[in-house]
């Protein structure tokens, strides 16, 4: 399996996302998961918004997605790691706080994919999404694998307007109403 996008056709409507990498250890040059990530949203046809690493901090984390969501021109945030269950694992809680509403048919899904391709190791992924503010937050475990797996068959189609019957990019319009 590489690392590199699979063949798509560009959006109709591309959409600015944010890419934060999790990690105490990673620096930019050695980290193929946001790599994956970025590589994929380009080839799809939507716009890199910014890209950053943090360090496995709650705050630090928080802090950084509450910027980004409540930057405007920002349409979703995809982040990798922190999502096991150890002490210093904590993406989810950060993350969750920060939602209006919770995607759980995701993380469902995104456990069931992962089975098929890890077996019973997929009950330590806390994946997860949601929206704040108007922007899709997806959590997503930090291995390369998980990463393709998530855009691959997940996060590609429900940001591409041409998904049918529906898709999270033709809500986008609704995501505010009161």
């Amino acid at each position: 399996m590489t690392d590199s996008a699979p063949e798509t056709t560009p959006v109709k409507t591309p959409l600015n996302i944010a890419v934060l990498t999790v990690s105490d250890s990673r620096e930019l040059a050695e980290d193929r998961s946001g790599d994956a990530l970025v590589e994929r949203l380009e080839s799809a046809g939507h716009r890199l918004a910014e890209r950053k690493i943090v360090k496995d901090d709650i705050y630090a984390i928080r802090a950084e997605l509450s910027r980004w969501i409540a930057d405007p021109a920002i349409d979703a945030v995809l982040t990798t790691g922190g999502t096991g269950i150890t002490g210093r694992d904590g993406t989810p809680e950060a993350a969750s706080v920060l939602l209006d509403k919770t995607i759980e048919g995701f993380g469902e899904l995104f456990r069931m994919l992962s089975f098929d391709e890890i077996g019973t190791s997929s009950l330590q992924s806390r994946a997860l999404s949601g929206v704040a503010n108007g922007t899709y937050l997806f959590v997503l475990p930090g291995s390369t694998g998980a990463c393709r797996t998530a855009w691959d068959r997940i996060i590609q189609a429900q940001l591409d307007d041409r998904t049918m019957p529906c898709n999270l990019t033709m809500l986008m319009p609704r995501l505010k109403e009161v």
